[in-house]
C-alpha cells in the first residue's frame, strides 16, 4: 500500500512540475571540463519513470509516446534519445516531430529521459525523490539525491522495461541515440553499459547513435597526433587525459568491467553510428570541451570525431562495426542533425543517406 501511495503521488508530482513556473533564470554550473552558464529546465516532461537500485529508488522525468504501462503489441522499434548539459527539455518537445519526419508511424515509440540538475529541482519544487546530478549525467556519474543512482542505471532501467516481452512483444530494435552531452554519455555508455544484454538475448539488437560529442572513451593512451597518426599523450602535461572520461582510469562505480581489452572488443562489436556535424568545427563553441583531456583529442567536435573513427579502425581493420556519417552543413545543433537525411537513417533506417 504505502508503495501503491507514493506512485500515486509521484504521478501528481510529475503532472503539476510540468506546468510550473521556475523561481531561478541562470546559475553558473561546474562541471568536469570547466563552468557554464545553466538554466533551469523549461518543460519538464509529464510522465515518471522510478529507477531502483541497489544504493536506493529515484524517479526521472520522461517523455514516452505510448502508455508503456500498457502492453503495446505492434511496436517494433523504439527510440531513446538523450539530450546534452544544455536544452535538457529538448528532445521532450522534438520527439514526436522527429518520428512524424521519419514517417515512421505507429510502430516507433519515442523515449526521451531528462537528466534533471540540482537547479532544475530547486527551481521547479521538485519533490525529493526526483534524482538530480551535478552537471555529471554524460559521464555516468551518480546522482546528488534522493539517492547515488548512476545516469547509466538510468537508461539501464529504461532497456530492462523494453525487454519486457509481455509490454512489447513485437519488438524489433532499439535506438540509444544522443547529442552533444547525451552523445558523450550514449558512447561511454556503449563502452562500459550492460543493460543491453537481456535485449540481445531476446533478439532485439541496439544501436548507438553518437552525435557530435564534445570527447571520446579512449582504450589506449593513444591521441591523435598532427600528421594524423596517433601516439602517447604527455601525462606529465595533462594528468586528466586517460582519467574518466577520457579513459578507464578512476571510472565511476557503475563500471564493474575494468578489463579495456574486454570492454573494447564487446565495444567495437556493438552497432555504433558516429554523426558528425561539418559545421561543428568551431574550436572556441562555448560548449566544447577545451579542457587538456578534450583538447588532446583534436581542436574541435568535427576533427575530434574523425580522429576517433580513424583510432577504431586502425585498432580493428576488420570486424568493426561502427560507421561515420556526416551531416553536410549542420553545425552543433541536436534537431538538425537528427531530422537531416543521416540522421532519420540512424534512427529509423530512412533511406537517403549518401556518403561519398
Amino acid at each position: 500500500m504505502r508503495r501503491i501511495a507514493l506512485l500515486a503521488l509521484l504521478v501528481i508530482a510529475c503532472h503539476g512540475c510540468a506546468t510550473a513556473t521556475t523561481t531561478a533564470t541562470t546559475a553558473t554550473a561546474t562541471t568536469a571540463t570547466g563552468t557554464i552558464q545553466d538554466r533551469p529546465i523549461g518543460t519538464l516532461a509529464g510522465q515518471c519513470f522510478a529507477v531502483t537500485t541497489a544504493a536506493g529508488v529515484g524517479v526521472v522525468p520522461l517523455y514516452v509516446s505510448r502508455d508503456w504501462e500498457k502492453p503495446q503489441p505492434g511496436v517494433t522499434r523504439a527510440v531513446i534519445l538523450v539530450h546534452g548539459l544544455l536544452g535538457r527539455d529538448v528532445f521532450v518537445k522534438t520527439a514526436d516531430e522527429l518520428a512524424t519526419a521519419a514517417d515512421a508511424g505507429r510502430s516507433t515509440m519515442m523515449i526521451a529521459p531528462e537528466f534533471l540538475t540540482d537547479l532544475d529541482a530547486k527551481s521547479h519544487r521538485l519533490p525529493d525523490e526526483f534524482l538530480r546530478w551535478r552537471m555529471t549525467a554524460p559521464g555516468g556519474g551518480n546522482a546528488t539525491g534522493p539517492a547515488p543512482i548512476s545516469s547509466f542505471e538510468v537508461i539501464e532501467a529504461i532497456l530492462a522495461r523494453l525487454a519486457e516481452r509481455t509490454r512489447f512483444p513485437d519488438l524489433k530494435r532499439v535506438v540509444l541515440a544522443g547529442h552533444s552531452g547525451g552523445g558523450q554519455m550514449v558512447q561511454r555508455y556503449a563502452v562500459v553499459g550492460h543493460g543491453d544484454a537481456v535485449l540481445t538475448a531476446a533478439g532485439v539488437p541496439v544501436r548507438y547513435v553518437v552525435a557530435n560529442p564534445s570527447s571520446y572513451f579512449y582504450f589506449s593512451a593513444e591521441r591523435p597526433k598532427p600528421d594524423g597518426g596517433f601516439g602517447p599523450a604527455d601525462e606529465s602535461r595533462c594528468p586528466a587525459v586517460n582519467r574518466w572520461r577520457y579513459g578507464l582510469i578512476d571510472a565511476p562505480a557503475y563500471v564493474v568491467q575494468k578489463n579495456p581489452g574486454d570492454l573494447e572488443r564487446a565495444y567495437a562489436a556493438r552497432e555504433v553510428i558516429y554523426l558528425l556535424g561539418t559545421a561543428d568545427n568551431d574550436p572556441t563553441h562555448y560548449e566544447l570541451d577545451t579542457s587538456c583531456g578534450g583538447e588532446a583529442q583534436g581542436p574541435h567536435r568535427r576533427a575530434r570525431g574523425a580522429a576517433y573513427m580513424r583510432y577504431m579502425q586502425s585498432r580493428h581493420p576488420s570486424g568493426l562495426n561502427h560507421h561515420l556519417w556526416a551531416v553536410a552543413g549542420v553545425g552543433h545543433q541536436g534537431k538538425a542533425m537528427f531530422v537531416s537525411a543521416c540522421g532519420l537513417a540512424a534512427l529509423f533506417d530512412r533511406p537517403g543517406c549518401k556518403q561519398s
